[in-house]
């Protein structure tokens, strides 16, 4: 469990604590708002109405103490930039901020953040990928070369083991789970039988799994 600052309760900002509650974390919303700070209190764990750019409010949250610090300010870029200053200044362990254009988290990250989140851009990313195909089922990018696809059991793999195929030789691609129903089955061996309802999760370089799943 971690401890979380959550600075800016916006849309994406109360996603965000919906999502970390769900996982168990403990989180601390922070809101110039007063109805925002309403909206998310049966998701939080502590909350302050209070301006992010003094820094006499930040010092009372004793900033050294939160795991990680999130600014998901959006629509006031200034205020997310010197938020994203004064956490770091004030001891921010690892100090997250969103940004919605590419000259914003070139800021951000001269000026304190540790990494900067896009989420139009990511989401758009992801979207791209999965629409663009009829056999990937979800994405997950890990870097430039990399990634994770979902995508269904390739009809002539089907009724065989996952040693007959050998796609870790052939393609460097790896079978990292097998789905079934909603249920996902981690431990995969060579003597694992594909069948045509699975879906798999695979892991490799895109071009490498563009070129193994004729993507």
């Amino acid at each position: 469990m971690k401890s979380i600052l959550l600075i800016g309760v916006n849309r994406f900002g109360s996603l965000l604590a919906k999502n970390f509650n769900e996982l168990g974390h403990q989180i601390m919303a922070v809101d110039i708002i007063e109805e925002r700070i309403n909206a998310v209190l049966p998701l939080v764990t502590d909350a302050r109405i209070g301006d992010s750019t003094s820094e006499v409010f930040l010092r009372k949250l004793g900033i050294e103490t939160f795991d990680v610090c999130i600014v998901t300010i959006g629509q006031d870029f200034q205020s997310s930039l010197e938020t994203t200053s004064l956490l770091k200044q004030l001891g921010g362990k690892l100090v997250v901020s969103r940004a919605d254009r590419e000259v914003q988290a070139k800021f951000l990250l001269r000026n304190g953040a540790d990494e900067v989140i896009n989420p139009e851009e990511q989401v758009a990313r992801w979207a791209a990928i999965r629409y663009a195909s009829n056999h990937v089922l979800d994405y997950i990018r890990l870097d430039d070369e990399h990634a994770i696809f979902e995508v269904p059991v390739p009809q002539d793999w089907e009724e065989r083991s996952i040693g007959s195929l050998n796609i870790r030789k052939k393609f460097s691609v790896n079978i990292m789970a097998v789905k079934d129903d909603g249920r996902m089955n981690l431990s995969v061996t060579p003597e694992t039988v594909l069948h045509r309802e699975s879906t798999l999760l695979v892991l490799g370089e895109k071009k490498a799994l563009k070129r193994c799943f004729r993507l």
